[in-house]
């Protein structure tokens, strides 16, 4: 009997720098999501497409659910929570602990109101010993009613199969959203900037606060015998101080960043990439509705 084909929309939620854009990124077996050490790098849904024999999988990847602190973080929070009754299976991402917190226990009171199937899945497995594997799926069975939990490493890629698997039990049968050979609904110049705000992340490590934002204001390609894309990029700071250690001395951080940026996007759009960086200041951006607006952050159908 010929198998039926299932489809469906997957939510990736938890605390923030819980992993959820390594784990995405590791299904679909291609950079989509920035990673960074820093929490809340994720600022828009991001969908991303698994497409298999047996189904179709679009994987919607949230902002982590945490305390806002400032209209920036309203929305995020807003668009994490808004995504949990819109979807047919919910991932919820923690960290190997027998600790349960507070945000933990707020992110179990948002699933209690839904009937959407909650996957547990334990992270960074990796970092821990197996034999204490068990003891973490204990101390989490009770805090939620799950229909499954998986273990996993999404760094090493770990049991990853296993999600997949778990999450296609739980599809309904359905079409083929998209075309197998989509990866995401992600615009180009959307993923671009992405890219530069993560090489600024990771350089600048603890340098600057977490309030910088790249606008893409060029992406035009030249033709010839070599294909070229010009992009002229603006990275957007909340102060002066944090706009001179963006650029460096004689610039020399600003070059770093464009340097490994334009590596990852030559990547991305396999042609070579003329990449030009500039640095704006804007105060206080993360608390002015036009502004998180205009940097695309404030989407209305959110």
């Amino acid at each position: 009997m010929e198998k039926k084909f299932k489809s469906g929309f997957v939510t990736l939620i938890g605390r923030p720098n819980v992993g959820k854009s390594t784990l995405m990124n590791r299904l679909i077996g291609q950079k989509i999501a920035i990673t960074s050490s820093k929490p809340q790098t994720t600022r828009n849904r991001i969908q991303t497409v698994y497409t298999s024999d047996e189904g179709q999988i679009v994987f919607v990847d949230t902002p982590g659910i945490h305390k806002a602190k400032n209209k920036l973080g309203e929305y995020m929070v807003t668009v994490a929570e808004r995504t949990l009754s819109e979807v047919d299976v919910i991932l919820w991402l923690v960290e190997p602990t027998t600790f349960i917190g507070a945000g933990e226990r707020h992110i179990a009171q948002q699933l209690s109101r839904v009937k959407t199937p909650v996957i547990l899945v334990i992270n960074k497995i990796d970092t821990v010993k197996k034999e204490e594997i068990l003891t973490f799926i204990d101390a989490y069975k009770d805090v939620c009613d799950f229909a499954e939990i998986v273990p996993c490493s999404a760094l090493k890629g770990e049991n990853t199969d296993e999600i997949i698997r778990v999450i296609m039990k739980y599809l309904p049968e359905g079409p083929q959203f998209f075309d197998a050979d989509t990866i995401t609904d992600q615009p180009e110049r959307q993923i671009v900037a992405e890219l530069i705000r993560e090489k600024a992340l990771r350089l600048l490590n603890e340098e600057i606060p977490h309030g910088i934002a790249v606008v893409i204001e060029r992406m035009k390609e030249r033709k010839g015998p070599k294909p070229m894309m010009d992009i002229d990029a603006t990275i957007i700071c909340e102060r002066d101080s944090h706009k001179g250690i963006i650029i460096g001395k004689n610039g020399s951080m600003l070059k770093k960043i464009g340097s490994q940026a334009r590596q990852e996007i030559e990547n991305l759009l396999d042609s070579h990439v003329n990449l030009q960086l500039w640095v704006k200041v804007k105060k206080d951006w993360r608390d002015s509705d036009y502004l998180i607006r205009n940097f695309g952050y404030d989407k209305k159908e959110y």
